[in-house]
């Protein structure tokens, strides 16, 4: 079976795999770069890594219209709970086999207040080990870089999507030495040019990354996909 990755823009994916949709920080209504609508996303699960408004997004209005089981920390799913949202909570290190795959959340160095001041408990990323091929996918969400990339990267991870903005999350530079540490067969850079505060050069990036590593980078523009077999 082939699983489909797709990039919606900043942070969000769409993830097709063993029949089901994933969405992964569903920011649209607000971003201005979006070229999505919320109304139109299809989503059997949405996964949150954090609490801010261009990750967690909108993720209300589309699990109540789909139905949606939202991924998250414990913090967001008891928010989540009160909004009559399905909910499945886990925490950092934890993993739980769902239908689609197994999902870890990992560390990430960052906040996680929600948007209405809410407390977000601790941001995290996630590992999915994809159930139709076993193959390891790493979604980073917002962080900053920390050693214990390598212990992710000791999984065996077939594709990472790191964060390479600066100002809020990991630059170029340090996301060049996350890659060195998790040793990706593919890496999707996010988290740049939506805003002017992380403006960067995704190419330049790709450029660097290959040069000194194995790993292979794609750019993706929004709506892009990669296909993993």
């Amino acid at each position: 079976m082939i699983t489909k990755v797709t990039w919606l823009g900043h942070s969000s994916f769409s993830i097709q795999t063993a029949g089901f949709h994933l969405l992964v920080d569903p920011f649209f209504k607000y971003n201005p770069k979006s070229l999505f609508s919320a109304e139109d996303i299809k989503a059997d699960f949405i996964l949150v890594t954090h609490g801010h408004g261009d990750h967690f997004g909108d993720t209300v209005s589309i699990a109540q219209r789909t139905g949606a089981t939202v991924i998250c920390n414990a913090e967001i799913g008891d928010w989540l709970k009160k909004k009559d949202v399905k909910v499945h909570s886990q925490h950092l290190g934890g993993g739980f086999h769902h239908p689609f795959g197994y999902v870890k959340l990992t560390l990430a160095l960052h906040g996680s207040a929600l948007p209405d001041g809410s407390c977000g408990g601790n941001p995290a990323g996630f590992l999915i080990t994809l159930k139709d091929s076993g193959k390891k996918v790493y979604l980073a969400g917002d962080t900053g870089l920390f050693g214990d990339m390598r212990l992710i990267g000791e999984e065996g991870v077939e594709l990472a999507a790191l964060p390479i903005g600066d100002n809020f999350t990991m630059g170029p530079a340090d996301a060049l030495r996350a890659v060195k540490l998790i040793q990706p067969k593919v890496v999707i850079p996010i988290h740049y040019n939506t805003f002017p505060l992380i403006q960067q050069d995704a190419s330049a990036w790709a450029a660097e990354v290959e040069t000194q590593t194995s790993s292979k980078v794609k750019v993706l523009a929004p709506g892009e996909s990669i296909e993993l077999a």
